[in-house]
């Protein structure tokens, strides 16, 4: 199996010791090992960059997309989210977080399939349409991950200020008003991608026929990962609600996409993988 291969093995461990680094310096503020884990997580940047240019070139079609490369590809839209992050606003506890995330996907990544595609043989597109599709989404997963990350940090330094318990650690936090800031901007660009990604379903389905699909419980739930993230633009842009109760609901929209990416997967009868 590819996930096997001492390529995708070294990714693994390259990420592993960057965030050994990235915790150390945490733990107790230490310059060389941030920038030891900066090094290596650029490194592990530069090995899934290479591994995903090599796996695609050998798919003939664009259609054998399988879950294994999906996530792959998920994982490495994290990491560059997260380099982009500590070199232009070096929030290193954004980055420490975001990419324990990235290396649970790309470990758990190793128990998939990959000789498997996504059941969607009688999707009867072209095979850029579908390759846009999947694109559109994973990106559109990568920013609401982002939110949710900022959002949780918010409510954790929201708490801690409110219950007055400051520690050293916290002043290594962004602010709140930054890191909502930021939680927002993640949804702006995570919105438009899911409406595409939306989009490009129900073309087909009118082009098809099959309205029945429109009932499909991965396309119906969707819409309310998509509802709850327009909700929360409403809240923050028009409402002007107060950052505790956006962070909240940000969460909340998040866990609707989780369980949109997860769950629905076994229910869906054209969104399964296996």
């Amino acid at each position: 199996m590819v996930t096997q291969t001492w390529f995708y093995d070294a990714i693994l461990y390259m990420y592993a010791l960057s965030l050994l680094f990235y915790f150390a310096d945490f733990s107790n503020p230490n310059r060389s090992a941030k920038r030891m884990g900066t090094g290596l997580l650029l490194f592990v940047w530069v090995l899934q960059t290479g591994y995903l240019i090599s796996s695609l070139a050998a798919h003939a079609s664009l259609s054998a997309f399988s879950m294994f490369e999906t996530l792959f590809i998920f994982a490495w839209l994290l990491v560059t989210v997260s380099l982009a992050i500590s070199r232009f606003f070096r929030i290193e506890l954004f980055v420490f977080f975001v990419n324990v995330l990235g290396f649970a996907v790309l470990a758990l990544n190793m128990f998939s399939k990959p000789g498997l595609s996504p059941a969607l043989s009688h999707w009867n597109i072209k095979d850029e349409l579908l390759f846009i599709h999947i694109s559109l989404a994973v990106a559109g997963y990568a920013a609401f991950v982002v939110s949710a990350v900022f959002s949780g940090m918010y409510l954790f330094l929201h708490r801690r200020l409110k219950e007055k318990k400051w520690s050293q650690r916290m002043q290594r936090l962004p602010s709140l008003e930054r890191m909502d800031h930021f939680a927002f901007v993640s949804v702006l660009i995570g919105a438009p991608l899911m409406l595409m990604t939306i989009s490009l379903g129900i073309v087909w389905i009118s082009i098809q026929g099959d309205y029945a699909l429109f009932l499909d419980p991965k396309v119906l739930n969707s819409w309310f990962v998509l509802l709850a993230y327009v909700f929360y633009l409403f809240q923050r842009m028009l409402l002007k609600s107060p950052g505790n109760r956006l962070a909240l609901w940000n969460l909340g929209a998040f866990v609707i996409m989780l369980a949109n990416f997860v769950l629905t997967n076994y229910y869906s009868t054209f969104h399964q993988w296996s």
